[in-house]
């Protein structure tokens, strides 16, 4: 499956998908469109006439999208993410075998589970589980970053959303457009069948309903698993890599798409019990290819995903060894500094990146935002301006150029990517952060009220907790600028309700109040703003606002 936009970009002819046919996933459904690929290439193998659904939201982190087990399930698979790669099996005379050759060969412990009989009409790899002693149904699916258990059987095993222990676990997307709240919650076990067992787990759970699993066990498990799907015997065999089983990092609204995250882990979900302490030796042919660069910056990345930080610097700074003309060897390197607050040294590796290869458009967003952090703005806007030039109009580096074209206050590009990445990204979970940016940047510009308005009420009818506060704060903003004075102040008060004590929020509602001609209110306000915030007043004035 692919996205729309990335469709669009790669020129592929667009049909519909058949009759009745949609997807669905956590965020909700979606009703996607069919396109053929003339010649799909998979290592070195072109592939004629490959089909792809088209729709839903983006993958993320560059990727275009998902590769599906109607591909898959015409082999047997291995995930070995932990050194960042994916073997594909065809077996003969195997059905009664033991596939997990490498447990055997490093004496590890290891798990057996059936699986769903597989398909070319029912292709997903399910099987089962416990949670407390309660059997579910579990969906293995790589294409998902985090794996969530619904709500519903979270209760059926005893725990509510608002039970003891259960914390914010923030947003978190699928294929569909919706953005769903998730939660954090502890659970006394949580088993496979036949298999390993977590005790005293937590785990992320959301109200999802994605009607033929209750679980979906996603690639945070198989980034602590080394994992064997044998279609050919209906089996699914794993043995455990080291460090935290599920990432339980809380997942802002904003970025909830995505697939990677610059934050820490918050959270633990614990190690197996029965294969914590076991790490499975190196095979000599492992051992023999550590050296190549390739390989090292392949485990690096995987190391990082599972927040093993320094490993993934020390594998990265071995491959730059070996190929120190590789542009992707420093940009990995440079996020990994990045996420270890190395900033420096990060910046330096995206120079050299970019160095070797100016049109890189990952490194050079990822440069523009550090420059942001360092109020260098002159230079960010430059790399903005460098990926604008080389970057395709439907690219999803769109929607980050937009937020910080923001943040380096050019509100009109804002404009410019948010106009861009919305119009081909109609069916993405993160289309509403994206209009609810357009509607602030309209709004600081006093341009196009109209449309801000509009952007503004969709933003708003869409966002929760938290974010709902900063869409109020921008559509009273719209709305003070309208003339409506009456309504920005409501909007006002709901956000502050939200958020007390903001300097922007109370400013404006007392610009909003004075306009309106109570003087003692608006007076009031604007002077606990400026308490707050002293630069507060300064801010408006250079937005056109003053009492």
């Amino acid at each position: 499956m692919i996205s729309s936009a990335a469709a669009d970009e790669f020129k592929l002819k667009i049909g519909p998908a058949p009759y009745g046919l949609y997807v669905r996933g956590i965020g909700g459904t979606s009703n996607p469109s069919l396109a053929t690929a003339k010649v799909f290439t998979l290592a070195h193998v072109d592939i004629p006439h490959v089909e792809f659904l088209v729709g839903g939201s983006q993958a993320g982190n560059g990727t275009i999208g998902l590769l599906g087990q109607n591909f898959l399930v015409n082999w047997n698979v291995e995930y070995d993410l932990a050194k960042g790669m994916i073997r594909i099996f065809k077996d003969t005379g195997c059905s009664k075998q033991f596939l997990a050759y490498w447990a055997l060969e490093g004496h590890q412990p290891y798990t057996v589970t059936n699986i769903d009989n597989v398909t070319p009409r029912t292709p997903h790899a399910i099987g089962h589980a416990y949670i407390n002693g309660q059997k579910i149904r579990v969906l293995f699916d790589t294409g998902a970053f985090a794996s969530v258990l619904s709500t519903k059987e979270a209760e059926r095993a005893g725990v509510k959303v608002d039970s003891a222990g259960v914390v914010d676990g923030g947003f978190t997307t699928g294929i569909g457009r919706g953005v769903v709240k998730s939660y954090i919650a502890p659970f006394s076990s949580f088993k496979f069948a036949d298999g390993e067992e977590i005790k005293n787990a937590r785990l992320r759970i959301a109200d999802i309903n994605i009607g033929i699993a209750d679980m979906i066990i996603g690639g945070d498990f198989f980034l602590s698993h080394r994992v064997f799907i044998a279609n050919s015997q209906d089996r699914l065999y794993f043995t455990y890599n080291g460090g935290p089983v599920f990432d339980l990092r809380k997942i802002d609204a904003k970025t909830a798409a995505l697939a990677s995250s610059e934050t820490s882990p918050e959270d633990s979900a614990g190690t197996p019990a029965d294969t914590a302490a076991v790490e499975g030796k190196p095979s000599e042919n492992e051992t023999k290819g550590s050296e190549d660069a390739a390989a090292l910056a392949r485990r690096g990345t995987a190391s990082a995903g599972r927040h093993d930080y320094d490993s993934a610097s020390a594998d990265l700074t071995r491959a730059i060894a070996l190929e120190p003309n590789n542009p992707d060897y420093y940009y990995e390197r440079g996020r990994v500094l990045w996420t270890n607050k190395e900033q420096p040294k990060a910046m330096a590796d995206f120079d050299r990146a970019i160095e070797l290869k100016p049109d890189f458009v990952r490194a050079l967003i990822s440069r523009a935002e550090l420059r942001l952090n360092a109020r260098n703005v002159p230079d960010a806007r430059a790399d903005l301006e460098a990926i604008d030039r080389v970057a395709a109009k439907q690219d999803d580096v769109r929607y980050e150029m937009g937020f910080a074209y923001e943040r380096a206050d050019v509100l009109a590009s804002a404009i410019t990517q948010f106009d861009l990445w919305i119009a081909s990204h109609g069916e993405d979970a993160r289309k509403f952060y994206a209009i609810g940016g357009r509607c602030r940047a309209r709004a600081m510009l006093g341009q196009d009220l109209s449309a801000a308005l509009k952007d503004c009420n969709d933003a708003v009818s869409h966002s929760e907790g938290k974010n709902i506060a900063a869409m109020l704060d921008n559509r009273a903003l719209v709305r003070l600028r309208l003339g409506d004075y009456n309504k920005a102040i409501s909007d006002y008060d709901a956000s502050l309700k939200i958020e007390p004590n903001r300097a922007w929020t109370l400013y404006g509602r007392g610009l909003a109040k004075l306009k309106k001609g109570q003087g003692a209110a608006g007076e009031g306000d604007m002077a606990e703003a400026i308490k707050i915030g002293p630069n507060v007043a300064e801010a408006y004035k250079q937005i056109g606002l003053v009492p």
